[in-house]
Parts: C-alpha cells; sequence; structure tokens
C-alpha cells in the first residue's frame, strides 16, 4: 500500500518527520534499495536472494527477533508469581484532539497516572500494603486502525513488603484491585496531570482543541471529564509462566496491523481482517491515514517498567523478592525457564558481545539460518549484494 500510494499521500498531506520516515523505510524494506545478499548451497546449488530489513519498529516484517531477544531479557526478571492483566483507556471522544497535538506529553503523562496508580494502590495497608511490580505497554489503536489511546499492563499478584522480610498477596487468587477503584483513581491522576501540565504551558491547544486555550473553557472541559465514566479494568490472573510470555510476546512488539491480517489490496482500497471472521476495507487514503496514527515520536519508550520491575531494583529488591517467592515454592522458577524455552525454542547460553544476528536467531528462535531448506545437509554460503539506487523523494515541505 505504501509503495502503491505513499508518495501521492506525502504530496497531499501535512506529516511529522517520524512519519515520514516510517513511510520510506517500510517502502523500502525488503527490497534491493537496502542491499542484501545472495546465498548458495555448497551442496545443492539451492539459490537465494534476501533483501536487507529496514528495522523500523512500526514495521510489521522487522518486529520477530526483537521481539524473542526483548522477551528474553525479561525472563530473567520474571518473578515465581500470579500476574494480573490491567488495562486503563481514556475518553477519546473528549480527549483525542488534545491527544493528537501533545502526543509525547500525552504518552508519558497516561505512563505515569497509570504506574502510580498501580503502586499507590498496591502500597494501601487496606488493599495490599506492598510494593508491586509493573510492566507497561502503551497501545493506541482499534482492531480497524481507529486511534484508540489505553496502557496494557502485566502486575504481579503481589507484592515486597516495605521491611523487604516478606511477600504479601491479595485477599483473591482472582481479584487485585476493584475496577471502580481503579478508574476513579487513574481518571484523577491522569486529570490533575494535564491541569499541571496546562498550568505550567506546556500543552497545545490547536485544530479542535483549539478553544481549550481559553482558561474557562478548559475548566469546563475538565469538568466533563471528572464526570466521564472511565473504564479501567483488571482480567483474572494468568494461568501460568507459558501464559505471561505468551502475552508479553503479543503486546510489546505488535504494531497497529499485521501482514497476517491483510486480506486484500487493490487501487480501490485494502481489505483486512479485524476481529473473528469480521473484516474492514479502507480506501488508501483512510487506510494511510489511520496506519500513520499510530507512529510514535522518534525514542518514544513504548515500554516501561514500575515498582519492582524498575531498574534501580532489579538488583536489589527484585532478587529479595525472588529469594522469598523461590523458597515457597521451588519448583515455579522451573515451570518459569521452560516456557521461556519452549516458547523461544531456546535453552538459552548467555550471548556474547561477538555473537552475530544468525547465531542470535538460532539461540533465540531454533531456526538455524546457515542450513539448506531443500536439501537439509549443506550449508548456504552467503555474497553480498549492493544496494540499489533510488531516485530521492519528492520534495513536499
Amino acid at each position: 500500500m505504501f509503495r502503491a500510494h505513499g508518495e501521492a499521500y506525502r504530496k497531499s498531506h501535512a506529516l511529522s518527520e517520524p512519519q515520514r520516515k516510517a513511510m520510506r523505510a517500510i517502502e523500502v524494506c525488503r527490497t534491493p534499495v537496502l542491499g542484501g545478499r545472495v546465498e548458495v548451497c555448497d551442496q545443492c546449488a539451492h539459490r537465494e536472494v534476501f533483501y536487507g530489513s529496514c528495522r523500523n519498529r512500526h514495521c510489521p516484517t522487522c518486529q520477530s527477533l526483537s521481539q524473542a531477544r526483548w522477551i528474553e531479557n525479561r525472563m530473567e526478571r520474571l518473578l515465581p508469581t500470579d500476574y494480573f492483566h490491567v488495562v486503563f483507556t481514556v475518553p477519546d471522544n473528549l480527549l483525542n484532539g488534545l491527544i493528537q497535538r501533545n502526543r509525547e506529553l500525552f504518552f508519558d503523562l497516561l505512563f505515569q497516572a497509570g504506574s502510580q496508580t498501580l503502586l499507590e494502590l498496591g502500597a494501601d495497608p487496606k488493599r495490599l500494603g506492598a510494593q508491586l511490580g509493573a510492566t507497561c505497554v502503551l497501545h493506541t489503536w482499534t482492531r480497524d486502525l481507529r486511534f484508540h489511546v489505553h496502557l496494557h499492563c502485566i502486575v504481579t499478584g503481589g507484592g515486597l513488603h516495605a521491611n523487604g522480610d516478606r511477600w504479601l498477596r491479595p485477599g483473591s487468587q482472582d481479584f487485585l484491585f476493584p475496577k471502580d477503584v481503579l478508574s476513579a483513581l487513574f481518571s484523577r491522576k491522569l486529570l490533575a496531570l494535564l491541569a499541571e501540565a496546562n498550568k505550567e504551558g506546556r500543552l497545545a491547544f490547536s485544530g479542535s482543541c483549539a478553544e481549550l486555550a481559553d482558561p474557562k473553557a478548559f475548566a469546563r472541559w475538565k469538568d466533563r471529564l471528572y464526570k466521564t465514566k472511565w473504564i479501567a479494568y483488571c482480567k483474572k490472573p494468568f494461568a501460568g509462566p507459558e501464559q505471561v510470555f505468551r502475552y508479553l510476546g503479543r503486546y510489546t512488539h505488535r504494531v497497529g496491523l499485521s501482514n497476517q491480517r491483510l486480506l486484500e489490496l487493490s487501487d480501490e482500497g485494502v481489505r483486512f481482517r479485524t476481529k473473528g471472521e469480521k473484516t474492514a476495507t479502507l480506501a488508501p487514503d483512510e487506510f494511510v491515514h489511520r496506519w500513520l496514527q499510530h507512529v510514535l515520536p522518534n525514542r518514544f519508550v513504548k515500554i516501561r517498567h514500575y515498582g519492582l520491575m524498575a531498574s534501580s531494583n532489579a538488583t536489589t529488591r527484585l532478587e529479595v523478592a525472588r529469594r522469598l517467592l523461590e523458597a515457597e515454592h521451588p519448583q515455579i522458577p522451573l515451570a518459569i525457564a521452560a516456557a521461556a524455552a519452549l516458547l523461544l525454542a531456546v535453552h538459552p547460553p548467555t550471548p556474547t558481545p561477538l555473537e552475530d544476528w544468525r547465531a542470535r536467531l538460532q539461540r533465540l528462535t531454533g531456526i538455524d539460518p546457515s542450513r539448506c531448506p531443500i536439501c537439509g545437509t549443506g550449508t548456504m554460503i552467503a555474497s553480498p549484494l549492493p544496494r540499489a539506487r533510488r531516485k530521492p523523494p519528492d520534495d513536499t515541505s
């Protein structure tokens, strides 16, 4: 779609630098423009051509190895306990205009509000009285690529007491916090952060939210948000370590639309699978517009860790919690390692600084890229392909 309609779209629409960069990267991904290599089997002479990857984090083709590497690293921090799945959403009809003009700032505030809500409720002696661990992932899309900002969080089913001498669990194995309490505290925190940002002059107002530049209009808008029902919910805990890893693999490096969901591409538009047997068909301009809404700001960190999972606790309180939990259930760490090995098809050794992409791919996925796929015995010998020339993009500034 981008190769067919990207240039025309860029000429008729104003794009941010990250959007333009993502489009161009995906257009040339796995094409001669990025060069590549020719591989020939030394036994049967089977020949294959591979073109270079763009490695853009928004590209649906380039996420597998990054995803496997990330899961491997997170495995080392996974505690042998239950985990809950918490989701925080925001009222789209009242907030989307402001979000689109303050994307990076709003996303940061969303992470702050969500993490503070979880950690504050966890620390409350009436609820748990302990420090939780949480990994939060930003998502901005629905299944049909509409703009819908929400935060997915994996939360430990319990926490470490402030004294560090015991692990405390919620009263019910199927219940972490009441959803009404989650929603109310989250909305108050996010609205307070937005009000503070506005007071400090950090919010931009234009387009559909231009009227909010007036203090009275902003106050009325904030009152409407306070009265609006916000949705936050906590799903039942994962059934075991394998489910945690499946969740991690599914959500952490997902982009708005995977190649597997694409059904048909024509001059009239794109048809893709949404949910179950349902499909959606979008005209080229609308498809590109919706997809570009989900391009993140440059260097924006969309996966963040809090509480026990924060980097500052990785070698201190996290390890204390691990020792306490392993002493209670010594068989659980083995189950975690087995689940990770099953999902990644590995028995992971420690990677070395000299490990190349072929060795890492085999270790993380079980695929040996040097083995001939035809005869199964030969070794594929690679020779580089130079980059093809490409005309420079039209200047639409």
